[in-house]
């Protein structure tokens, strides 16, 4: 075996493990913790694909911004266990056991008629998932829907700077 296959290997065993924990951990910021080894073991997946892109996305929206988020509203929430409500109803762990389970089957029937090795090597590139490639088609082919974004975000940051400026120093909530 190759080094890149035991990375695979390595970064699935501990992914799959991180999102057990997730699910089974009773305190929601470990939950938290461990969704975010989950997202930098997919990171590592995406560099192994050669996709850098995708990996520096990955690091920076979900286990930057969203994780923070996450961990801010749960901290700021302070959740107790005085304050939890009560246990859901055995017709509701039934009914959502059973919507779970049909969604496995559909997701086994659908890839029961994938045939992975389909794929033909010689239209598959090496240098897909690279930044210089998505540069050049982004400012090359794209160019002015690139722009058009950008000054749409532009406008969206002026009008949150409008909304939020103080009128004559009162605050308006």
């Amino acid at each position: 075996m190759s080094l890149s296959e035991n990375l695979f290997y390595f970064l699935s065993f501990l992914a799959i493990l991180s999102a057990l924990m997730v699910v089974f951990s009773k305190n929601p910021i470990h939950s938290v913790l461990y969704l975010i080894i989950v997202f930098f073991t997919l990171t590592g997946q995406y560099i192994l694909l050669n996709a850098q892109f995708l990996a520096v996305v990955n690091i920076i929206v979900y286990a930057g911004a969203i994780m923070v988020l996450f961990l801010f509203v749960i901290m700021f929430l302070n959740l107790k266990r005085e304050t939890e409500p009560p246990a859901k109803s055995k017709i509701l762990q039934f009914a959502a056991v059973i919507s779970g389970g049909l969604l496995l089957l559909v997701i086994i029937a659908s890839l029961r008629t994938l045939d992975p090795y389909k794929i033909q090597e010689g239209k598959i590139k090496g240098d897909i998932g690279l930044v210089e490639n998505l540069g050049k088609i982004l400012y090359n082919d794209f160019l002015l829907p690139f722009e058009l974004a950008s000054i749409l975000f532009l406008a969206a940051m002026v009008g949150a700077v409008m909304l939020g400026k103080r009128e004559g120093g009162e605050r308006n909530f």
